[in-house]
């Protein structure tokens, strides 16, 4: 018993201190607040089946960031099945945002939001400032993809807001 006790206090301490990363990754791929929390619940909850099973070859926040990119990109799928709708919260979260934040960030998000599941996530690590070996870490990919797409990311972004 003093073994789970243990296991789910190191788990509750290791999401507290990462969860700026969950939440982050969750806000680059939905923006209405009832689904994030949703997928940000189906990040931990994903955590928590993996856990057991985290052999520190990594490091925690890389571990967190695979997941959780992994959770929310597999969301993205299920979510292109289902009918969509407009959200009221949506509506009225973007109306205070417009009067709160910066046009420029917004217009930032705005394009980052069209580009695919995996530039999204290059594009979010890079703004991490993580190096492209955590970013290849975290993705899957091989350092040199890493760098070839986010180059590519960066030239459509550029040419999207040129538009």
């Amino acid at each position: 018993m003093k073994v789970k006790v243990d296991l789910e206090k190191a788990f509750v301490d290791m999401i507290r201190s990462n969860e700026r990363i969950i939440y982050k990754v969750c806000s680059f791929y939905v923006s209405d607040e009832l689904l994030m929390s949703d997928l940000y619940q189906e990040v931990v909850c994903n955590l928590w089946s993996a856990y057991p099973r985290f052999r520190n070859e990594s490091s925690v926040s890389t571990w967190i960031y695979r997941i959780s990119l992994n959770t929310c990109i597999s969301g993205l799928r299920k979510d292109m099945l289902r009918p969509k709708g407009i959200s009221v919260s949506l509506l009225q979260n973007s109306l205070a945002e417009s009067e709160n934040t910066n046009e420029r960030i917004k217009e930032m998000y705005r394009l980052i939001h069209q580009l695919k599941s995996i530039e999204r996530a290059i594009i979010l690590l890079w703004l991490e400032e993580k190096s492209y070996q955590e970013i290849a870490d975290i993705t899957g990919l091989s350092v040199s993809n890493v760098a070839t797409k986010l180059k590519r990311s960066k030239e459509k972004l550029k040419q999207m807001s040129n538009l």
